[in-house]
């Protein structure tokens, strides 16, 4: 969270408005700056829209791309549908695990990767498929994977 949490918030309430629909895009505005939003975030936004604290979190935690922990510099999300599981993703899970020593829902100590599972990516006819922050990989092999990942790491 920015050192002075009020004011940022303040800034994206100035930016979005105080109505029920802009808690969304104050929300992923929060997640694109900070890469989550934390407990004393949602409280602010509560506060200034005039919600509940619940109506906050519970949208927060609906959403799989509105993270309400520390994630990583690059977060994976590989899709878990039956269609992504059926083309092979749990090699690639295993694939990803191996190369950065972590569980699925885990960050790497250095803060640069986290690993998750999420719904549909919409890419199914070309699965397994993975998104790194918003970049999309489909079809995608043991070889395919080494690739990307030795990749991001030298970023």
């Amino acid at each position: 969270m920015a050192p002075n949490g009020n004011n940022y918030i303040n800034e994206l309430v100035e930016i979005h408005g105080r109505s029920r629909t802009s808690l969304m895009p104050i929300l992923q505005e929060v997640v694109a700056r900070n890469n989550f939003i934390s407990d004393q975030d949602m409280t602010e936004i509560a506060k200034e829209l005039d919600l509940s604290a619940a109506q906050v979190y519970g949208t927060a935690t609906f959403y799989s791309f509105l993270d309400t922990l520390p994630r990583g510099e690059f977060v994976i999300r590989v899709c878990k549908t039956i269609t992504c599981d059926m083309h092979g993703k749990k090699t690639i899970i295993q694939t990803l695990e191996d190369m950065l020593k972590i569980k699925v829902g885990e960050t790497t100590p250095n803060k640069k990767f986290t690993l998750l599972e999420t719904n549909c990516l919409g890419w199914c006819h070309e699965g397994p498929a993975m998104l790194i922050n918003d970049t999309p990989f489909s079809g995608l092999t043991t070889e395919k994977v080494h690739d990307i990942i030795s990749d991001y790491i030298h970023k």
